[in-house]
């Protein structure tokens, strides 16, 4: 504690100094000093527990993501092979088709083929019969034949054989 005077005598300041008091200061300061201290550590603490929030938060999001566009790609791949076996079939069925008319058409032209032969054959044994009709020995000889079919001929062997 203490007076002090100005040179001119007219300002008076007085240091008054009091140990408990800059002791309790002192202490109040500690404490302030701690206690923000304990502060930062809290809010380091506090951010450490944030990020790794935000972390699992992100990592969580992206495995549903992974997991929906992995049941998105399984979905898209079964539809590409029901596709495919769509036109597969469809293929398929127009080759049978095809074939099928082909087939149909080959067979009606082998049948009108052996049908076309088989009536020239018939005409020519009507031509081979009136002819022998008209032949004055009619008791005089026989007419023996017979008939060979394949698949592209007919073939008939008429002898006329004398009795």
């Amino acid at each position: 504690m203490g007076i002090q005077f100005c040179s001119e005598g007219h300002l008076i300041l007085i240091i008054i100094e009091d140990v408990e008091e800059t002791v309790e200061w002192k202490l109040i300061q500690k404490k302030k000093v701690k206690k923000k201290k304990k502060q930062q550590k809290r809010q380091k603490a506090a951010i450490i527990i944030q990020a790794w929030w935000r972390g699992t938060l992100v990592r969580r999001t992206l495995l549903h993501m992974a997991l929906r566009a992995w049941i998105i790609q399984c979905w898209w791949r079964t539809t590409l092979l029901r596709l495919l076996e769509k036109k597969r079939r469809a293929a398929l069925i127009s080759y049978i088709t095809r074939e099928r008319a082909v087939i149909k058409l080959q067979s009606l032209v082998r049948m009108w083929r052996v049908h076309w032969r088989y009536c020239q054959v018939l005409d020519a044994l009507c031509v081979i019969q009136c002819h022998w009709q008209c032949h004055n020995c009619q008791t005089c000889a026989l007419l023996r034949g017979h008939c060979v079919a394949t698949a592209t001929h007919l073939q008939f062997h008429i002898e006329i054989i004398d009795g």
